[in-house]
């Protein structure tokens, strides 16, 4: 008489290690990547839009005083030694200003840099920490009797250019003002 062949037990087949396997590997991935996700938070969203909306008349209110000032501004990036230097058109000689280099993307690659007046009229000098080059808003801050006025555009930089500010029409500004 002939016996009917022994069953394995479940755990000495494969397939079901197989599948075991990929469930094992779905839910690593999914931490992975909800570690990742907290880790690394997303610095483009501004969660107070409404406010950030009402400070564009102020700062079109910077920019109309710029032109009114008749304001432009060169300015050179040195990539080997770091130094920033711009020379400033226009009638305003404030006694410092701020040139801001804004990145699109991450706020991590923004550089600011203060200039102080060198020695001749209307160039002031200041450095780098490190080079900047690629897409960035340009942002050059300066005040006249009290009041900001401010040169912003959005530019390429490149390592050792020139780029010139105040040589383009305000954005934004299609209101016409009375």
């Amino acid at each position: 008489m002939q016996s009917a062949p022994a069953q394995q037990p479940w755990y000495k087949h494969l397939w079901p290690w197989i599948l075991i396997g990929m469930l094992a590997t779905s839910v690593f991935l999914s931490l992975t990547m909800v570690r990742i996700a907290v880790e690394n938070q997303d610095t483009l969203v501004n969660d107070n839009y409404y406010e950030a909306g009402k400070g564009i008349n102020r700062s079109l209110d910077r920019e109309h005083l710029a032109q009114q000032l008749h304001m432009q501004a060169q300015v050179r990036l040195d990539k080997l030694t770091g130094e920033v230097e711009v020379r400033l058109k226009g009638d305003s000689q404030p006694a410092q200003l701020t040139l801001n280099l804004i990145s699109p993307t991450l706020e991590s690659q923004d550089r600011h840099v203060a200039l102080l007046p060198a020695n001749e009229p209307g160039r002031y000098t200041g450095r780098l920490d490190s080079a900047v080059e690629g897409r960035r808003f340009v942002e050059l801050l300066g005040e006249q009797d009290g009041k900001a006025w401010r040169l912003f555009e959005e530019e390429k930089l490149i390592a050792d250019g020139e780029i010139l500010l105040g040589d383009e029409p305000l954005k934004g500004d299609e209101v016409q003002r009375p």
